[in-house]
């Protein structure tokens, strides 16, 4: 299972700490976990301030749970170090399943 994240940021400076720092942070914590990162992106836009990514969880798992696992983690908790969560306006979460064709499952 797949599942799209974005995250609204409140400033572009916000957003490239984020990006670049906490979540750049969070591949070695999520491996620790299972779930795979395909892609971050930042979006392309002058009055978004979003990164997207792309996340694939184990066969099997469930999303929630392993969300709550991982924010609940001291490796969590060290990726997001220095940074003020209050900045994060908007988290939004879409699960996918893939299609038979999917170039990636």
């Amino acid at each position: 299972m797949f599942q799209i994240r974005i995250y609204t940021l409140r400033s572009p400076e916000a957003l490239q700490q984020y990006a670049t720092v906490h979540w750049a942070r969070h591949l070695a914590t999520f491996t620790t976990f299972g779930v795979t990162t395909h892609g971050v992106w930042t979006e392309r836009s002058d009055d978004a301030n979003r990164l997207v990514a792309l996340i694939g969880y184990p066969l099997g798992a469930d999303p929630e749970q392993v969300t709550r696992q991982v924010m609940s983690s001291p490796e969590f908790a060290a990726d997001m170090a220095g940074f003020d969560v209050d900045e994060i306006v908007d988290v939004q979460s879409i699960l996918l399943d893939p299609t038979s064709f999917s170039p990636i499952h």
